[in-house]
Formats: C-alpha cells, sequence, structure tokens
C-alpha cells in the first residue's frame, strides 16, 4: 500500500484520515497558542468591561487597571497642553500620582467592532474636577482605542482622546 502524500510527509501503513490528524492538531494549536482563536462576544465583554474600569479609575488612581490591559508598547495620544504622547509608563505613574482634580469620571456611550484579532473601541465619557478652591468644572472626552489580541490577551496598543465641552444639561421639562 502506497503511503498518503502529505505535502512532503510520508507516513507507511498509515490512514489518509490518522495521518493527517496530527497535521488538524497542530493548526488548531499553532491558532490557540497564536490568539487567533476566540469568542467574540466574550472579548466584547472584556474590552466594554476594561474601558469602563479605566475611566472609574481616573478620580481613584487605581492603576491595576492600567497595567492589566495596557500592552507593553502602548502610546496615548492625548493632547492635555502638556504632553502629546504618553507611553504605558508614564500613564501608569501618572495614574499612581493621584487623581489630580478628577472626582468623577463615566462611560457615556461605548462601541466595540472586530476587525479579526484587532477590535477598535470609541466611545465618551463625562468627568467632574474640583480645583483648589472648590471650582467645579464639567466636560466630555471622547476616544478611541484600538485593541489586539496578543498572547490570549486582548491588550490595548493606541488610545487617543480629545476634551470636548461638558454634555448638554436636560431641557426642564414643563409642568
Amino acid at each position: 500500500m502506497r503511503s498518503p502524500d502529505l505535502g512532503g510527509l510520508q507516513m507507511t501503513g498509515t490512514s489518509p484520515r490518522a495521518a493527517a490528524a496530527p497535521l488538524v492538531l497542530g493548526a488548531l494549536a499553532l491558532l490557540a497558542v497564536g490568539g487567533c482563536a476566540y469568542s467574540e462576544s466574550e472579548a466584547r465583554r472584556y474590552i466594554e468591561d476594561g474601558e469602563k474600569q479605566w475611566a472609574e479609575s481616573v478620580p481613584t488612581n487605581d492603576a491595576s487597571v492600567l497595567k492589566r490591559i495596557l500592552a507593553d508598547d502602548f502610546v496615548w495620544v492625548y493632547p492635555d497642553g502638556t504632553k502629546l504622547l504618553w507611553n504605558k509608563a508614564e500613564t501608569i505613574a501618572d495614574a499612581e500620582a493621584g487623581p489630580g482634580d478628577f472626582v468623577a469620571n463615566h462611560v457615556d456611550d461605548l462601541n466595540v467592532r472586530f476587525f479579526g484579532p484587532t477590535a477598535y473601541a470609541t466611545g465618551s465619557e463625562s468627568w467632574v474636577q474640583k480645583d483648589s478652591a472648590g471650582h467645579v468644572k464639567k466636560g466630555r472626552f471622547v476616544w478611541s482605542d484600538v485593541w489586539i489580541l496578543r498572547g490570549g490577551r486582548w491588550q490595548v496598543v493606541q488610545a487617543q482622546d480629545q476634551a470636548v465641552g461638558p454634555l448638554p444639561e436636560a431641557a426642564p421639562t414643563r409642568p
């Protein structure tokens, strides 16, 4: 009996199906190790939770979420008037230094779209700041974050934020 041709691999005395099994298992293992196989619904939930936790961590200076979700090669475009680009270490150090004037920060809307092992999250968040004199300022950020599946973990590799005016106040209702 002639052995099956498996792209140059020769196995004698083996059925074609049995001979192909190690190749199929190997391909599946490579997909799992390479991080290409994932549940989109679980990934969406993880990314949405990560985005919300990041926003909520701003007034508490909890850097643990940043340590978990930011990739080592993370870059943040954040035009705050003093610095345009931040890396992971700078972002974590800034969070650990304290919340500054932020007393609240909440996600208003969030959308996640997938492109294979890459996800694009966009949204906005409302924030409240209070300075040392007690003056309150409200505003919003609109942002976009790029997440990638790397080593079996979803991580943010790029973020861009823009400060915009506060959400419009609800119009008073007439009695």
